[in-house]
């Protein structure tokens, strides 16, 4: 019996689509979680690893839709390949069986380490367009995750003892923007 056919595929936003990723690959089960590489938090990654068995193949459009780091890539690929899970990198053209040659690994580590590369100058870029825009006084920033009205109740049901988890799954933020906010309101009223 040969194993499954399984795809991961992941975009870093919710309005970007999977569709290009795997297109035209016959998979029995798929995965696919919208979230940054850098999120840790990737639940479907998490399901898609804890799926997969002995004979399958782990389809993933390229690397850097696995993983955004070098080391990680290493190991989720070690540990699949390990467990008789072949990885194959359609970009790339590559797949990776356990068994792979010295030129196989070398391959990975090259090519993970350029999309690791090509990411940090991605980011590198950004943050320099950022800071032009704004000493011309273009950049606005982020738009608010919250209206005032809704801060100022934030703040008012945070200063009455509500949980801030509570608080931050009610106000559809996280944890850390509730803390913003009162931070906030602390640095305005001793200002």
């Amino acid at each position: 019996m040969t194993g499954q056919n399984v795809g991961y595929v992941r975009v870093s936003t919710i309005i970007q689509n999977t569709a290009r990723q795997l297109d035209g690959v016959s998979l029995h089960k798929i995965f696919e979680d919208k979230a940054s590489g850098k999120n840790v938090d990737r639940p479907q990654l998490t399901a898609c690893l804890a799926h997969l068995r002995e004979g399958d193949t782990l389809h993933v459009h390229s690397m850097d839709r696995l993983c955004r780091n070098l080391d990680d890539l290493r190991r989720i690929v070690k540990d699949l390949t390990s467990r008789g899970v072949l990885v194959r990198f359609h970009k790339e053209g590559l797949s990776f069986t356990g068994e792979d040659s010295p030129m196989s690994n070398l391959l990975l580590s090259m090519l993970g380490a350029v999309a690791e590369f090509e990411r940090s100058i991605i980011l590198e870029r950004q943050r320099e367009g950022i800071q032009i825009a704004k000493v011309e006084g273009k950049y606005k920033g982020r738009k608010a995750s919250l209206t005032k009205e809704r801060v100022l109740e934030l703040q008012r049901r945070a200063g009455a003892g509500e949980k801030k988890t509570v608080l931050a799954r009610e106000f559809g933020v996280s944890r850390e923007t509730v803390y913003t906010y009162l931070n906030t309101e602390k640095s305005a009223s001793v200002g």
